[in-house]
């Protein structure tokens, strides 16, 4: 039987508090305010974020990625496209996002579905990560079974191989970007006493937003 004493964790909430007449009236702005603060704020990868997909028949998985991007449309990552995720996109478009910073006592829930961004943009991004990512992404069969670790090493000897220091090398057929098109969003400002401000934005037929506050 164990004997940590989990039931016990727990946190009285008190940085921040987070009000309909102080939220933007655009979603994506709210978030780069927010993100910029956690900048600021040096946070450990400030843009990790949850990213759970589901079948066609709703079974989920969930994993931790990183936001490389955004724009006026929505939120952007990179992914193999024969991985587990990249598979479950492909046939269910459906996302939801979760960010959450610690220290900020702030979470941020994300509702959406996803489009892959063009080739040329994923191409400019591949191409401005280290060459060993670049090498990393071509030599991964990615959620595949593998035997051992040797066969990843000898996949990326081949392509130092193939393409020598300086040379660049292309976009991996499989390897592109997501772009995740939001619908609903939520910001979540821990508080004292488990009263947490919960604003909620949802995209309305004419493409506006619709903010509620949501109890804890």
């Amino acid at each position: 039987m164990s004997h940590l004493n989990i039931a016990d964790l727990r946190l009285d909430y008190k940085a921040k508090t987070l009000d309909l007449s102080d939220a933007a009236a655009e979603p994506i702005a709210q978030f780069e305010l927010w993100f910029s603060e956690a900048l600021s704020a040096k946070l450990h990868e400030p843009n990790a974020m949850t990213l759970a997909t589901a079948t066609p028949d709703g079974v989920p998985s969930a994993r931790i990625v990183l936001l490389k991007a955004i724009d006026e449309r929505g939120f952007i990552f990179y992914s193999n496209f024969d991985s587990r995720k990249g598979q479950e996109l492909a046939k269910n478009p459906k996302v939801a996002l979760v960010f959450l910073w610690h220290e900020l006592e702030r979470q941020v829930r994300i509702e959406g579905t996803v489009e892959r961004v063009a080739d040329e943009v994923a191409l400019a991004y591949f191409q401005s990560r280290p060459r060993s990512s670049q090498v990393g992404a071509w030599a991964s069969p990615q959620s595949e079974i593998i035997v051992d670790r040797n066969i990843l090493e000898d996949n990326v000897r081949r392509l130092e191989a193939t393409y020598p220091q300086g040379e660049p090398l292309p976009l991996p057929p499989h390897w592109g970007g997501f772009r995740v098109l939001p619908h609903a969003l939520e910001f979540w400002q821990g508080r004292r006493s488990r009263l947490h401000d919960r604003l909620r934005y949802e995209r309305q037929s004419d493409q506006s937003w619709k903010i509620t506050r949501l109890a804890p």
